[in-house]
């Protein structure tokens, strides 16, 4: 079966329906007011509603569980991405959507050990960088997603066009995720880079 592919971070209808109309399966929109690539619920929901063959996940850090579950109802989110620090045994009012965990690949953790932590979620492997959510461009070592269960696995950090079938035959994962590897600013999409990207992510 092909990998699947989030284009993360959409911001304008525009770029979310040329993202849907190249193959994309999964859209993610931002709601963490630091990243460039934050939308409001207004744009959220309009989004959403451009696309409804496509599963809009909602990017969140470190917000209360019950906030993230009203905003997903207003906006009519498919499933939210939890991109902090949250437990999972805080996450009761998001019973019902489904859910994201990110987890960033730090040196000397231990990446199984935190997956087993969320044995209901899909989980997406970041690169680490101090002080940073997510969005860096940095890569992630396949070797640090050994042991981690590939049918809920969607890897993320530094995938571009020109990378992601190599990582996509090594790994095998679920998913994979991008948003700056497609964007000729932050926050703004390249819609040649987005179509190829999700080219040769299916094709590997």
């Amino acid at each position: 079966m092909p990998v699947k592919v989030k284009i993360c971070g959409v911001r304008t209808v525009a770029d979310a329906v040329a993202a849907a109309e190249a193959g994309a399966d999964f859209l993610g929109v931002n709601f963490h007011p630091a990243s460039p690539r934050c939308v409001g619920a207004d744009t959220a929901r309009a989004i959403v509603a451009a696309v409804p063959g496509v599963p809009c996940i909602g990017v969140f850090v470190d917000r209360p569980a019950d906030e993230v579950a009203r905003t997903a109802r207003d906006v009519g989110l498919a499933g939210v991405q939890l991109h902090g620090s949250e437990r999972a045994a805080d996450c009761g009012p998001l019973r019902g959507l489904r859910v994201v965990k990110a987890l960033h690949a730090r040196p000397g953790g231990d990446l199984v050990a935190a997956a087993a932590e969320w044995p209901d979620a899909w989980l997406l492997i970041d690169a680490w960088v101090p002080g940073v959510a997510g969005g860096t461009g940095r890569t992630v070592d396949p070797e640090a997603l050994r042991g981690l269960p590939a049918d809920r696995l969607f890897v993320a950090g530094g995938l571009r066009p020109d990378n992601v079938a190599d990582v996509v035959r090594r790994v095998r994962p679920f998913a994979v995720d991008v948003a700056s590897g497609v964007e000729r600013a932050p926050g703004v999409k390249d819609h040649g880079k987005v179509a190829e990207f999700i080219r040769r992510a299916h094709a590997a």
